[in-house]
């Protein structure tokens, strides 16, 4: 029967301290590897962090704190990144401690830029992870409402079920219900298109184009993840189940949404730039739709709402432009 053993948390902002509330519920004992000291300081004073999810409060003598991810790495068995997918290859540059044995987990819904890999290839041909030591947590599951203790279902992904089992126990609860699946990449693939679609939700109510229009949108928008999942990673999968669907309708109609934000403001008229800078977090969709497109520039799969918005951030196309050559080529 594998055991998790020691859990500890690699991110700082707020679905890391979502999910470190999550496993401390089970566990009450964290590794916790935040980057600044000064944050950490704060985090053990105030018995919150300090910049996110202030609301959430942990009893801070069950947990370690480090801003050395060799010394988390060390000293605990399974590991879980939440770190924003632009900055994880940086992030990792540092360590010089072996990974191969550990458990890795990865809760980012992101890509490595530049590689092109989703988190879990990254960290298999990178730092030669073995597959079955590999997991994804996947669903729809804003940190705001983690933090609220509202009702939340998570889909942890292994191809080892029992490693997978294993860790969906240590994140039920209450408000948190979790199934196993053996799709790891298309649950790390889904979330980040679904980040892509989400921007593409925000444009088009941005340019005030109504509900009626945003079903027609999401509907296509599925049909097209499944194409893309159907030829990069062929499995029998439900593409109803809330892994895909659901996160991909929580991310773009809710207001917590920072892609779909991302978007309203482009659809608006702001530049990508003034966009960025105004909302002070990262849309990961922004950068995943460039290594989206960049990927598909091998496979081409007919996918027209990724192309469109792609065209909008990258190649400066008018939003109102684009998205009327968009609402044409819909059923």
């Amino acid at each position: 029967m594998f055991d998790c053993g020691k859990i500890a948390v690699i991110g700082g902002g707020s679905w890391a301290t979502a999910v470190a509330k999550i496993i401390m519920a089970h566990t009450h004992h964290l590794g916790w590897n935040i980057r600044r000291d000064d944050r950490i300081e704060d985090f053990r004073r105030l018995g919150h962090n300090p910049a996110y999810l202030e609301s959430v409060h942990f009893n801070v003598n069950d947990i370690f704190f480090s801003t050395d991810l060799n010394e988390i790495v060390q000293r605990y068995d399974t590991l879980v990144f939440v770190t924003p997918s632009p900055y994880l290859k940086n992030h990792l540059r540092k360590l010089k401690t072996r990974l191969k044995d550990k458990f890795i987990v990865t809760a980012i819904k992101g890509i490595v830029p530049d590689d092109n890999l989703v988190c879990s290839e990254y960290f298999h041909q990178v730092f030669d992870v073995p597959y079955e030591n590999l997991a994804c947590i996947g669903g729809p599951s804003h940190a705001e409402e983690v933090a609220l203790e509202r009702l939340t279902y998570l889909t942890v992904g292994c191809h080892d079920t029992e490693k997978a089992r294993a860790f969906a126990k240590v994140l039920a609860n209450d408000y948190v219900k979790t199934q196993v699946s053996n799709d790891v990449l298309g649950i790390e693939y889904s979330s980040v298109l679904k980040n892509v679609y989400s921007i593409a939700s925000g444009i088009c109510s941005g340019l005030k184009y109504g509900d009626n229009f945003q079903a027609v949108l999401l509907s296509n928008a599925i049909a097209e993840m499944q194409r893309f999942l159907n030829t990069v990673y062929p499995l029998d999968r439900n593409m109803v189940d809330s892994v895909y669907l659901g996160d991909l309708l929580v991310t773009s109609y809710s207001n917590f949404s920072r892609n779909r934000t991302f978007g309203t403001m482009i659809g608006k008229g702001y530049s990508v730039k003034s966009a960025q800078i105004e909302m002070e977090m990262i849309a990961e969709g922004y950068f995943g739709t460039k290594c989206m497109k960049e990927i598909n520039s091998r496979l081409h799969v007919n996918m027209p709402i990724l192309d469109a918005v792609y065209n909008i951030l990258y190649e400066r196309i008018s939003p109102q432009i684009e998205i009327k050559l968009l609402t044409d080529s819909f059923r």
